[in-house]
């Protein structure tokens, strides 16, 4: 019998034998760090300035340490992998791939622009895939008609599309990156780029003025699409308040391109929304999805991505299936994770938004152990994972979402739009599954985390697929106040998780072992980083100004124990970060930004998330804006930071800038006057690394006066903080 090809090759990476070594020694020096710190206490006396730091000190190594602790699940046994798709027909003859739905969901046409959500459908649509077998389901959470013209617009222009690519064998499927990255067309590439130039002019002026101008829909099929919008929105129809709206705009039975072949499956989904019901956004979004495609194609295979997401890469799916048509690897295999990565980015990264390590670094350690998470998009599923674990089938409540069940009526059949319907209702959901032990989870603001976590805690394994050519790009926050929004959000959502019944520290080690429990809890406990960062940023440069030493000595062995664990936990991550594909510039960036959202966003979070649990209202979810400016995007590619707006985060993560600069000058002024680099030095040094990551800030306190720099307002309520913070923690060092 001739042996097949294979489909996938994996090996262990060889720094799994030094990050090993490293963490037993590394352990010993955080033994060695607590006996110092019980030594510290027994020593001092009982005054409150010895209270007021020791005891801090000592809570923020512990932090420290046990969140370096969970980092090393990830590090007992990275792998790489490779897929060789050019194999897959000697598995699976292309009419017998299996058929893909396609989830996208966007909430709102104002901060994220329909023509991005456009392009992202279009360039899956265009897969390198039979086309009959893929179905594009776009959710519509805001419910607005200027998303729903969008998608007839890009239903139109995708009979083009869809053939031209095939037919010019195109990489870039996403028409804004190809006509961005080929600025010499000529032919009929000329001509595409004017048709697309002119459906991007039609959309982003509806949105402009709010409404789809009838001069938009005055074409051959003009009558049929005003009867479609004012069908759905009339005048008693508002975002919070309406039925369930699903539209066929295109369908593999009846539909073709213009070379003759099917288009596949594109269908416009807003759910049902009653102020009476609970909204769940994203998660309720994928179930109403997740029901609704089950209704209507039922497809084995799922990939779910955020409206932003285009594919970079027209085989795609053929990579995917090199693992789930293999069970050999992973027979309990849920779902193979693609990177996060993106497009845009400048040089310098100065946000950290490329995460490199939660969507890179870490995921290649996990795939070592059971799989990574899943990030909420780039995500292959099967779809039976979401009906209980792989031993534990959970029921759906009527036959026709049973994963199993093969629909053989086109998606437009009156009895299939009926069902859709029906499942796509507001109250659908009561007293089912769906949430808890069905579908995405309920539960947390980050719901893709608290999805994965739980498939995996059920049985369900995943891989990591991380191919040379970027599977997905997708935008980035180019402002600060965007950048740390976002990171707030999945703090607050990670804490969700953290005290619930199900936190990785209890349920998760039960479930998984210790070192995928480890792993998730790295996530779930992210928030209190803000706590061991924001008493380092403070503390030291405060007992600095009051010319009190409260860290070892230059001649003492404790001095070189701390530079021993400093420089090592730093160094360790810098050779992850540059060993992924980074760089120093950038991965400086990353550890900058660590330390920014440490004493805001993640503050923030932690305050936000006991407010909550204690009763107090606070701002609810807000979208991360994917709206830019021609001013701000320029500044972006210069490397300055976007402040702008007088945000609360900002007073915290200023007052920390200025106490620090001021402490560094005065320490090393007293250090020069002593001749002496002994008593003080180890706070200076802490001070003038933070002066050193906050350059950026300085420059936008002082030096610039675009609409970009740091609010006057928000300076001087910081200076105002600095001096307040002053007084009370000098009255207290000196009680």
């Amino acid at each position: 019998m001739e042996s097949r090809p294979p489909l996938h090759d994996v090996w262990p990476l060889r720094r799994r034998h030094f990050n090993r070594l490293f963490a037993v020694v590394y352990s010993l020096a955080i033994l060695t760090l607590f006996y110092h710190h019980v030594l510290k206490l027994l020593q001092s006396n009982s005054t409150l300035s010895s209270f007021f730091i020791n005891i801090p000190l000592f809570v923020a190594d512990i932090i420290l340490s046990y969140m370096w602790s969970t980092l090393q699940a990830y590090r007992m046994n990275p792998l790489n992998r490779k897929v060789f798709p050019e194999n897959l027909e000697k598995y699976l003859a292309r009419e017998d791939f299996p058929a893909i739905d396609i989830f996208i969901c966007t909430a709102d046409p104002f901060k994220e622009p329909p023509i991005n959500v456009v392009n992202t459908a279009l360039s899956v649509m265009a897969y390198d895939y039979p086309s009959q077998k893929l179905s594009v389901y776009v959710s519509d959470d805001g419910g607005s008609e200027l998303t729903m013209f969008a998608f007839m617009e890009a239903a139109k222009f995708g009979k083009i599309w869809l053939p031209f690519c095939r037919e010019n064998n195109i990489m870039d499927r996403c028409p804004d990156a190809y006509f961005k990255t080929n600025c010499v067309l000529g032919g009929d590439a000329l001509e595409i780029k004017m048709m697309y130039e002119s459906m991007k002019m039609k959309v982003e002026k509806s949105v402009e003025v709010g409404k789809v101008s009838d001069d938009y829909i005055s074409t051959s099929s003009g009558e049929n699409r005003r009867h479609v919008l004012s069908k759905y929105w009339g005048k008693d129809f508002t975002r919070q308040n309406h039925p369930p709206i699903i539209q066929v705009l295109s369908s593999c039975n009846k539909d073709v391109d213009i070379s003759n072949e099917a288009m596949p499956n594109l269908v416009y989904v807003s759910r049902e929304k009653s102020k009476a019901t609970p909204h769940n956004f994203k998660a309720g979004a994928l179930n109403t999805l997740l029901r609704v495609s089950a209704s209507m194609t039922n497809a084995p295979i799922i990939l779910t991505l955020d409206c932003d997401m285009y594919s970079n890469d027209p085989f795609t799916p053929q990579r995917a299936l090199c693992y789930i048509s293999d069970k050999s690897t992973r027979p309990n295999l849920g779902y193979v994770q693609f990177p996060q990565l993106y497009h845009g980015l400048n040089k310098a990264d100065i946000y950290g938004c490329d995460y490199k390590r939660s969507f890179q670094v870490n995921p290649v350690g996990m795939d070592g152990l059971a799989g990574p998470c899943y990030f909420g998009t780039c995500c292959f599923f099967n779809r039976r994972v979401f009906f209980g674990g792989p031993s534990s089938y959970v029921q759906p409540e009527i036959p026709e979402l049973s994963p199993d069940l093969i629909v053989d009526k086109p998606v437009n059949d009156r009895e299939i739009l009926s069902l859709a319907h029906h499942v796509a209702g507001c109250s659908y959901e009561y007293k089912t599954n769906w949430g808890s032990r069905m579908g995405f989870r309920y539960g947390s603001l980050v719901e893709d985390y608290y999805t994965g976590y739980r498939l995996q805690c059920e049985g369900w394994q995943s891989i990591f697929c991380d191919p040379t050519r970027p599977a997905f790009l997708g935008d980035v926050p180019i402002s600060l106040i965007d950048a740390l929004s976002q990171n707030r959000r999945w703090c607050v959502g990670f804490l969700e998780v953290t005290f619930s019944k199900y936190s990785p520290v209890t349920f998760g080690i039960r479930s998984m072992g210790i070192l995928m429990g480890q792993s998730y809890a790295h996530y779930a406990f992210w928030p209190i980083w803000s706590i061991p960062i924001t008493i380092y940023a403070f503390l030291p440069s405060l007992a600095l100004l009051n010319g009190i030493p409260i860290l070892p000595k230059v001649h003492e062995p404790w001095f070189f124990l701390y530079v021993f664990m400093f420089l090592g936990a730093y160094a360790q991550d810098c050779l992850d970060f540059i060993l992924t594909k980074g760089t120093f510039r950038r991965w400086w960036s990353d550890q900058r930004m660590w330390l920014v959202r440490g004493v805001s966003s993640q503050l923030f979070a932690v305050v936000e998330y006991i407010s909550r649990y204690i009763g107090v209202d606070t701002h609810g979810y807000n979208l991360t804006s994917k709206v830019t400016d021609n001013e701000q995007s320029k500044r972006y590619e210069e490397g300055k930071f976007e402040f702008g707006v007088p945000s609360p985060m900002f007073v915290s993560l200023a007052t920390a800038t200025i106490l620090n600069l001021i402490a560094f000058l005065i320490g090393t002024v007293h250090m020069f006057r002593e001749r002496s680099l002994n008593n003080l030095f180890f706070q200076v040094l802490i001070a003038g690394f933070g002066v050193l990551n906050s350059l950026p800030f300085y420059e936008a306190m002082v030096m610039r006066s675009d609409s970009g720099k740091m609010p006057t307002k928000i300076t001087i309520i910081s200076t105002l903080s600095v001096v307040g913070i002053y007084g009370v923690t000098s009255f207290v060092l000196r009680t």
